[in-house]
């Protein structure tokens, strides 16, 4: 089979690898969607596991099943998480999934950008749901990020009527617009250095998009009632950004860190100020099984759309074109690589 093989962000090769076997509980898919997450880009965290075979927002067929498969059977359409909880640790008891020691072990074989991906045992468990038929496999891919942000929502506690600030207008910025707007929040502003992306972050929902290099102090105040914003969504590891975020809350509110950064980014903050203001502060990384539903959900509904974000499909030979897409941030908002054609 033929697999995009990543050797670093400007080298990405064709290549073949046999179709993997599978064994007792586990499944075979045809890949038919794998976008290219932002996350892939990491160098740091990629380059010495390279090469290897990336990609982790998938949709496509069941191609074959294992003895013992019984929730799917060849021809079903789905989609599938890399990672997935044990469910039954300390952690996951307390409902913090992304701290399980289990999650960061499960994975594909070898990547969603290949023709063929096999789903070990634990994933068919827990990490596979089948598409309904009114999703498409593009629309499917969309579930492993959109849950991510399901979560960091959830754990942050947007509530309804907040004014929402958003820092960065990527991929990730846009499903955090989306979402926010379907909760019922309040006024949303977003931001980004890119003016594309600011165009995109009105047309997915906010009320307001403005250059990251303005003064956004004002901006928001002007746009709120003179207050600054009751939740804060920091959608980019940019450090400026970062330190900014606490800058822009309001007093009694929240901030949550999506993006990561560097291995090596230190932050400072005015602490006495943050201490005084009340201001609660949270990080999120992937998402539990129920997130993942509840992302199907609203995409199958409606009311987060994820067709709309789709710039760019791309055949497998031209995955590294994607990377250099993604990387350069001009007129992309998401690209699908689309192993079978």
């Amino acid at each position: 089979m033929r697999v995009a093989m990543y050797y670093n962000n400007r080298d990405l090769r064709l290549e073949e690898l046999p179709v993997p076997e599978i064994g007792p509980g586990e499944i075979l898919i045809r890949a038919y969607a794998s976008g290219i997450c932002g996350s892939d880009l990491m160098e740091w965290y990629r380059l010495p596991k390279a090469p290897l075979v990336l990609g982790h927002e998938i949709a496509g067929e069941v191609a074959r099943v294992g003895p013992g498969v019984e929730k799917f059977t060849a021809g079903d359409r789905v989609i599938a998480t890399h990672h997935v909880p044990c469910n039954t640790c300390y952690h996951c008891l307390r409902g913090n999934h992304s701290s399980c020691p289990t999650l960061r072990s499960t994975h594909f074989d070898p990547g969603g950008f290949s023709e063929y991906i096999r789903i070990l045992a634990i994933n068919v468990d827990r990490g596979v749901l089948k598409l309904p038929d009114e999703v498409s496999y593009e629309e499917g891919s969309f579930v492993e990020p959109l849950g991510c942000v399901v979560r960091g929502q959830r754990l942050a506690g947007l509530q309804m009527t907040d004014s929402v600030l958003v820092m960065g207008s990527g991929i990730t910025g846009l499903l955090h617009i989306q979402l926010a707007r379907a909760l019922g929040a309040g006024r949303i502003i977003a931001t980004d250095v890119n003016d594309h992306r600011l165009k995109a972050a009105t047309d997915f929902g906010a009320d307001s998009s403005v250059h990251a290099d303005h003064d956004l102090d004002s901006h928001i105040r002007e746009l709120n009632s003179g207050r600054l914003a009751d939740f804060v969504v920091v959608c980019t590891g940019a450090e400026a950004a970062i330190e900014q975020a606490f800058t822009l809350v309001e007093s009694g509110g929240s901030i949550l860190f999506f993006a990561p950064s560097g291995p090596e980014t230190k932050i400072e903050i005015p602490f006495n100020d943050f201490w005084w203001s009340g201001v609660k502060t949270l990080s999120s990384y992937a998402a539990s099984p129920g997130d993942l539903a509840q992302a199907l959900e609203l995409i199958r509904s409606k009311r987060v759309n994820v067709k709309d974000m789709v710039t760019h499909r791309l055949p497998l030979e031209e995955t590294g074109r994607g990377f250099r897409m993604v990387e350069e941030a001009q007129d992309s908002i998401k690209i699908i690589v689309e192993p079978q054609k």
